[in-house]
């Protein structure tokens, strides 16, 4: 009787998602918003660390200061348009630019930044 319930308990741990580690969600959301066919954050947005960066958004930095929390930042990238209809900021989100795993790897990324 042992060996079918150890048999189950084998299926639904593979099955289980792998947590990912706090320093890897950083370091995959970092790619993502430096990464020129994903978030592209640099196109418009200056962020330490990255070349080249554009200067038509605010820089990305001591987001803490500026975003209450995280929610209201994630939902800048998700949808920018919602909070103001002529921003050059396209909606991620909204057009499947960006998964929401992905939008929120980069929110936790852009949150740490000092």
């Amino acid at each position: 009787m042992k060996f079918p319930l150890l048999v189950l308990f084998g299926l639904l741990a593979a099955c289980a998602p792998t947590a990912h580690k706090p320093e890897d969600r950083l370091k995959d959301g970092k790619q993502l918003a430096f990464d020129r066919n994903k978030g592209n954050c640099l196109a418009c947005h200056a962020i330490d660390g990255g070349e080249s960066p554009g200067d038509i958004g605010p820089p990305l930095a001591a987001l803490k200061t500026r975003f209450k929390d995280k929610a209201p930042l994630r939902e800048q990238i998700f949808n920018a348009t919602r909070f103001n209809p002529e921003t050059s900021m396209p909606p991620f989100g909204r057009n499947k630019i960006l998964t929401t795993g992905e939008i929120d790897r980069i929110v936790d990324y852009l949150w740490s930044l000092p």
